[in-house]
């Protein structure tokens, strides 16, 4: 009986594996939604500092991003410069953080894409630990004070970045 005891105890394990792998990750709701957003301060590529204080009273939309992350991240830049350029006028703020990326190659990604609005690396992880990021790219939409109230896994399109963004902006402040 004894010798039937390993084998039989990997079962439940190979179970929960093959269960693991056929969930997608961008359907497991977050539970950072309906929380207040962690703060952060960091300091842009262009050497000023960004906070998530100083923007409160606005919509924020916090994007992770990295240079090495093809085709997402290349394909939301434009999307993301697109949609900042309508809407800062509104009380709008677009942030972006590189992470687990270097200097040299995310100024270049800045630069490729002529995005306007900051960047920030995150150089010790702390912000993206905070935001429970798992990879790239990853966009949460800040209300006015200062909850996540949706993230998005993968690429942010004009349409859902209009469509999270007017949510948030129609509702009052």
């Amino acid at each position: 009986m004894w010798r039937w005891l390993i084998p039989l105890s990997v079962v439940p394990v190979l179970g929960l594996l093959a269960y693991g792998f056929r969930v997608n990750p961008r359907d497991i709701p977050s539970p950072l939604v309906g929380r207040p957003a962690a703060p952060f301060v960091l300091r842009t590529f262009d050497g000023r500092d960004v906070s998530l204080e100083s923007l409160r009273g606005r919509v924020v939309v916090l994007n992770f991003w990295a240079s090495w992350c093809y085709p997402a991240c290349y394909e939301e830049a434009p999307a993301l410069e697109r949609s900042w350029r309508a809407y800062r006028g509104r009380e709008v703020s677009v942030v972006g953080v590189a992470i687990q990326d270097q200097p040299d190659a995310a100024r270049k990604f800045i630069a490729d894409f002529s995005l306007s609005f900051p960047n920030a690396p995150d150089p010790d992880g702390k912000v993206s630990v905070d935001y429970g990021v798992y990879g790239v790219p990853e966009t949460f939409f800040i209300d006015r004070a200062g909850r996540i109230r949706r993230k998005q896994t993968g690429a942010v399109s004009d349409d859902l970045f209009r469509r999270e963004v007017e949510k948030l902006l129609g509702e009052p402040a």
